[in-house]
C-alpha cells in the first residue's frame, strides 16, 4: 500500500455510468452481461446496491459494487486500474463496502473473483476471505 491514502470514495451517479462502462473495458479482462448502460442504471437506483468508485484528478480509478439482498453482503466488480494498482484502492473500497453491508445487518459477505485471476484471487484472500470449496456457482442468463 502506498504511504497516502487513496482518493475519497462516492457513490457512482447516472453521470458516471459511460465513464464507468469505459473503466471496467480497461481495468479488466473479464466482461459481464450486465456490462451495459440499462443495468447500470438499475443498480444506481436499488436501494440497498451500491456502485462505489474512487477517483483522482476525474477520472476513475476504482469501484466496487456492494449489495445487500437481505441475507448476505456481496461484493461485484472489484476493479482497479492496472497503473494505480497496490496503493490501498480496493482495500480502502472493500473496507467501505464491508460497513455498509454492516449498516445492513449482514452477518457474511460473499466476493464474486474469476476463479482463474491470480490477482484477483490474491487480493480476497489477503482481505481475510476465503475461497468456499463447498460451493459452486450456477448461472443462467435472463432470455
Amino acid at each position: 500500500m502506498a504511504s497516502s491514502d487513496p482518493a475519497p470514495i462516492r457513490d457512482a451517479t447516472t453521470q458516471d455510468v459511460d465513464a464507468v462502462l469505459a473503466f471496467w473495458k480497461t481495468a479488466s479482462d473479464h466482461a459481464s452481461v450486465s456490462d451495459n448502460r440499462e443495468s447500470v442504471r438499475i443498480l444506481l437506483e436499488h436501494p440497498t446496491a451500491w456502485l462505489l468508485l474512487v477517483a483522482e484528478d476525474r477520472e476513475i480509478v476504482g469501484t466496487l459494487i456492494a449489495a445487500w439482498d437481505g441475507w448476505r453482503g456481496n461484493f461485484y466488480r472489484l476493479a482497479v486500474h492496472p497503473e494505480r494498482r497496490r496503493r490501498g484502492i480496493a482495500t480502502a473500497l472493500v473496507a467501505e463496502g464491508e460497513r455498509r453491508m454492516i449498516e445492513q445487518g449482514a452477518l457474511r459477505n460473499s466476493a464474486m473473483a474469476e476463479g482463474d485471476d491470480d490477482v484477483a484471487t490474491a487480493f480476497w484472500r489477503s482481505a481475510g476471505y476465503r475461497l468456499d470449496p463447498r460451493l459452486a456457482r450456477y448461472i443462467k442468463e435472463a432470455p
